[in-house]
């Protein structure tokens, strides 16, 4: 959450010359609403399994950099799906990084209560053991966009030449 996912992710497809997918659009596109009101008219497992089908349809396709919500590879099959299909990067971003920058956005689902930086840092500890089994983490705390692309683009360089 507020990592920079879908600013990093776009500007990595162009650098790439890949294709670009936000799949909270492809989801807000298939139910023809917004996350928000997913959420809030369905609740959040309702959310998942739209979450899970759009993350079907979307690795259909090659060559693309796909900017995924926090929660979707808490799901063994999508983190299965996610594993055959190509790297998964970790953008990590401290608790205290991620409540400066969305204070001035307040619509986040999973961040609704009074004390929004114990939420952020319980929902880190929850996903902090799964995420750290990506294939490349990149710090973004302090970073530029351009600097987080920078070192993604390095890492994955020595991803592809080692073999791995």
């Amino acid at each position: 959450m507020a990592a920079g996912k879908t600013v990093v992710s776009r500007r990595l497809a162009q650098q790439l010359n890949w294709r670009f997918i936000d799949l909270d659009q492809v989801i807000e596109t298939n139910q023809g609403l917004p996350i928000e009101r997913i959420f809030s008219l369905e609740g959040e497992a309702s959310f998942r399994a739209a979450e899970k089908e759009a993350l079907k349809q979307v690795l259909e396709h090659d060559s693309q950099v796909i900017a995924l919500g926090g929660g979707a590879v808490l799901d063994p099959e999508n983190r299965n799906l996610l594993n055959a299909s190509g790297l998964l990067i970790w953008l990590k971003v401290s608790p205290n990084v991620v409540l400066q920058r969305i204070k001035r956005r307040d619509h986040r689902p999973l961040l609704q209560g009074d004390n929004k930086l114990q939420r952020i840092q319980e929902l880190a500890a929850q996903r902090e053991s799964i995420y750290a089994q990506a294939d490349i983490i990149v710090e973004t705390d302090n970073q530029r966009v351009d600097q987080v692309v920078e070192n993604i683009l390095c890492l994955l360089d020595a991803h592809t030449s080692h073999g791995e």
